[in-house]
């Protein structure tokens, strides 16, 4: 069973579920099927589910809603809110303002079928709503009991802080992993300086660090992972080569090239909980084990020097993709 940690004063699983993959993005997906791996991911102790409101459209609330409708106390529910429309390569259409808030919250507690959602983030800041606003309103759902705690995603440092002054934080939902260290400069001193936690996403490089090579070098025309820089000619073949880095690195552990990289996370701090997404049993089964593997000094002084920090060829979303981060 995976071990517990805390995010803030919220208390999860050390790795968690992300479920968009199973509505969107990452090709075709089975309903059926991925109720299965939910409900797998809950025997293996798998129990923090992550979802939002804009992943299929709604469809991916109404997937995550069914396959917790008989073991809604089993599981710690995250989901989000904010994003109004993606257009492509990190391109969001974003809405913060308190009415929004309010009727986003009922929308998603209908789609999931509970009463109470047990953490409830801003996805993207809306740069023209301050976010004081934005978070007094969530802070509004708490006080009436439709959610229990408060996240961001993607925010800096200066708007965490702001935000935490309004209602406590527990969680901070960022892209983080090997490959992806900017949130190290200064959004994760600030994070931890403040009791909260952090929930990579992406923890294994949108699945590069999976050591699966070919898929990558193969990608269908309308995989999302096209329109970013890193998955792009030179960039793709240089980021390649880190991969093998952490393939040997693997090799020498006996484990996976994933459980690599989610161990390393595990063990940059104890309020870490990152959340691998799959749609396939056999890798939940996978990522789980990764909880598993105990990292010594000199094995992460290893992967470091295998993957330094600013390794990475190529940003993680377009230009104008980027422009929604970081706010």
């Amino acid at each position: 069973m995976v071990d517990k940690r805390t995010l803030g004063d919220l208390e999860v699983s050390a790795l968690g579920l992300g479920c968009m993959g199973m509505s969107e993005v990452y090709g075709p997906a089975d309903d059926t099927e991925s109720i299965g791996v939910v409900h797998r991911a809950i025997e293996l102790g798998v129990t923090f589910l992550d979802t939002a409101d804009v992943y299929g459209t709604g469809h991916n609330e109404e997937l995550v809603g069914r396959a917790i409708a008989d073991r809604r106390d089993q599981v710690v529910l995250a989901t989000k809110f904010g994003i109004q429309r993606v257009v492509g390569g990190g391109v969001v259409e974003v809405n913060g303002t308190p009415e929004y808030v309010r009727a986003a919250a009922d929308r998603s507690l209908k789609r999931l079928g509970v009463d109470t959602i047990d953490l409830y983030y801003l996805h993207r800041r809306d740069p023209n709503v301050p976010i004081e606003d934005t978070v007094g309103a969530m802070a509004e759902l708490v006080t009436s009991g439709k959610v229990r705690h408060l996240g961001l995603s993607e925010v800096n440092a200066d708007t965490l802080r702001k935000a935490h002054a309004v209602h406590p934080i527990s969680a901070l939902q960022s892209e983080y992993s090997l490959f992806n260290r900017d949130l190290e400069k200064s959004v994760l001193p600030v994070a931890l300086e403040l009791g909260v936690g952090v929930v990579p996403y992406s923890p294994v490089g949108r699945g590069l660090l999976t050591g699966d090579l070919d898929t990558f070098r193969n990608l269908p025309e309308n995989d999302f992972r096209r329109s970013l820089p890193q998955f792009q000619g030179e960039n793709l073949e240089r980021n390649i080569a880190l991969v093998e880095r952490v393939i040997g690195v693997a090799k020498t552990l006996e484990v996976t090239p994933v459980q690599v990289a989610l161990a390393w996370l595990l063990a940059q701090n104890e309020h870490i909980s990152p959340i691998p997404g799959t749609k396939r049993v056999k890798y939940l089964e996978e990522n789980a084990g990764a909880a598993a593997v105990t990292l010594t000094a000199d094995q992460l002084a290893e992967i470091d020097s295998a993957v330094p920090a600013g390794a990475v060829s190529g940003a993680r979303y377009t230009p104008e993709g980027l422009k929604a981060v970081n706010r």
